[in-house]
């Protein structure tokens, strides 16, 4: 009788563990990249920090389940993608979830091709290197923050008040060739500020640094990118107008098309922690300036939006 109980009552467990409750047992995986302070970053030897991480790690708290965080290395040259190294680590199950996804239509659409190389990723080998990934169709969670461009002003113009771009008028302007902020300032009333403007090559100039000796007084850049150089730059001389580009793109997770349990449970957690201001304070703990999502959610032809500004 005891024998029968006993088997009895372990058939009743083994019934109660579903699916689901299996897979909450499961480390939530998400990817963040390894070089995007104060959003992620990941060094040898020290403590994994950023914003990103923060808020990967609330989330896994609120799916009761651990987190495990994949490290890529997303480099920036000609070659690269963003939206297919996301796809291709999504596809190739090295995570479930692709933080500070920017959300633009274009790297939303489905791949215009069938299989995509990986960024380099921590504990990748050779072999993995060389892989080429059949890629999915992504799908964005809710927005968690909205990224843009902001005006930063050099030692001897950090008194000029900047409404908009065009404010810039009259002082030295750097920016790296080929960005964003480059397209902007070229076109800004009809190539008002071209007489002011230098041009630096991305990766072999300090653009930051140049402002910061007084060489140049002013750029356009990335409000991270900025927020990065106060964090390792405490007494920097470089100060902020308060003016953002008034085009920008929400950022947010990013998943495969066919994860829609994870995608709802992800928005609910990040609808929660919005709600309650987690997110914000999550953002000044890692100090980076938190603008919130804003519409449209997802950001049209971006090209043709910053030449008619």
């Amino acid at each position: 009788m005891r024998a029968l109980l006993a088997a009895s009552l372990s058939a009743l467990v083994l019934a109660s563990v579903t699916p689901t409750t299996l897979r909450a047992a499961e480390p939530l995986k998400v990817c963040l990249d390894e070089d995007l302070p104060p959003m992620s970053a990941h060094r040898r030897g020290k403590p994994d920090t950023g914003f990103d991480v923060m808020l990967a790690q609330a989330i896994a708290e609120k799916l009761d389940r651990p987190l495990k965080i994949q490290w890529f290395e997303s480099k920036l040259d000609e070659d690269s993608s963003p939206a297919l190294e996301a796809n291709a680590l999504l596809s190739d199950g090295r995570c479930s979830l692709v933080g500070a996804y920017a959300f633009t239509r274009d790297a939303l659409v489905a791949p215009g091709i069938k299989t995509a190389k990986l960024p380099d990723y921590d504990g990748a080998t050779r072999e993995d290197r060389r892989r080429r990934i059949p890629l999915g169709v992504l799908t964005p969670s809710a927005p968690y923050l909205y990224s843009t461009l902001t005006v930063v002003l050099g030692p001897k113009a950090k008194d000029r008040k900047i409404n908009a771009v065009s404010d810039l008028a009259g002082l030295r302007i750097a920016i790296e060739s080929g960005s964003v902020g480059d397209a902007i300032l070229m076109t800004t009333d009809k190539g008002k500020l071209i007489d002011d403007i230098t041009h630096l090559v991305p990766g072999r100039s300090d653009l930051l640094g140049a402002i910061e000796n007084g060489e140049y007084d002013a750029t356009l850049l990335d409000l991270r990118r900025f927020d990065a150089h106060r964090a390792a730059h405490p007494d920097t001389k470089i100060t902020a107008s308060g003016f953002y580009y008034p085009v920008g793109a929400n950022r947010g997770y990013v998943a495969l098309a066919t994860d829609t349990e994870l995608l709802g449970a992800v928005n609910k957690a990040l609808g929660e922690l919005q709600a309650a201001g987690t997110i914000a304070k999550f953002a000044e703990a890692a100090g980076l300036t938190y603008l919130p999502p804003r519409e449209p959610i997802i950001l049209g032809d971006v090209w043709s939006r910053v030449i008619q500004k």
